[in-house]
């Protein structure tokens, strides 16, 4: 595994991008709201909202940052991906954007080892998600017949899986890009505590699940909580295998009150 990882690190190295600014995990309540990372993809979809009070923006040396979440779903909600099946689909039509909950786990791509070790996590938890009324969305990099070798090999309910071959969901978020990120991240160390996890996971791993655009294998992901449009918990991964904790995700989403 680490050969096959140190492999794809050289394969990359003139590949990097400028990466927004690190953060720490984050939990929002009504009253607040996080500030994320904010590009030009998110800045065009929310120059509609430009004129109106519905949201403001802070500005520092390093980064701009929005400050309403219903901009961020928004733009969050007009963002299209596909099923496992193929099938296109809009992020807002994934689940009830009034009072729906739902865990949206951002993998980094499908044929990432780690990922397949997060994915594996969250099948697990999947009975506790159901029982509390919380929908989970997994979402990779990489064409749709990708996502469905992680969910036959895996294995993982198709259901609950979706491909994100350009990425546009990711770059809505800010989430974290590069060659530095991917490979030499202190937080990817992580990882090495969850080593029997990680070995069990791959069992049946392929890395035929690797997207064919190779740049995509610098993605790195997140996760994400939502009540309907309201954004309940963001955490960027800092690095490869740098997952948020899902004892986390439980305190937030089955905690809160269904409709």
């Amino acid at each position: 595994m680490a050969s096959m990882i140190s492999s794809q690190a050289f394969s990359f190295m003139q590949s990097d991008r400028v990466s927004p600014p690190s953060s720490q995990r984050l939990l929002c309540s009504s009253q607040s709201y996080p500030l994320l990372p904010f590009n030009s993809i998110f800045a065009n979809r929310f120059s509609k909202f430009r004129k109106s009070n519905r949201f403001s923006l802070t500005a520092n040396a390093s980064s701009i940052s929005a400050v309403s979440e219903d901009i961020i779903s928004e733009a969050l909600g007009d963002v299209s991906i596909f099923t496992a099946a193929g099938e296109p689909v809009k992020f807002k039509d994934l689940w009830d954007q009034n009072e729906g909950i739902a865990v949206v786990a951002l993998l980094r791509h499908f044929g990432c080892p780690c990922c397949w070790e997060l994915a594996s996590a969250l099948k697990e938890s999947k009975n506790v998600f159901d029982s509390a009324g919380v929908k989970l969305i997994a979402v990779g990099v990489g064409a749709p017949n990708k996502a469905r070798m992680l969910a036959e090999r895996l294995p993982f309910p198709m259901e609950c899986l979706y491909a994100d071959p350009d990425r546009e969901a990711y770059d809505v978020l800010g989430l974290y890009y590069g060659v530095g990120r991917t490979f030499f991240n202190p937080a990817s160390t992580k990882v090495f505590q969850r080593f029997e996890a990680l070995k069990n996971a791959v069992k049946n791993y392929t890395i035929e699940a690797t997207p064919d655009d190779r740049s995509g294998v610098l993605q790195q992901g997140g996760m994400f909580v939502f009540k309907g449009k309201q954004l309940l918990y963001a955490r960027k991964d800092e690095g490869t295998g740098d997952h948020a904790p899902l004892d986390d995700i439980f305190d937030v989403c089955c905690k809160v009150p269904v409709a």
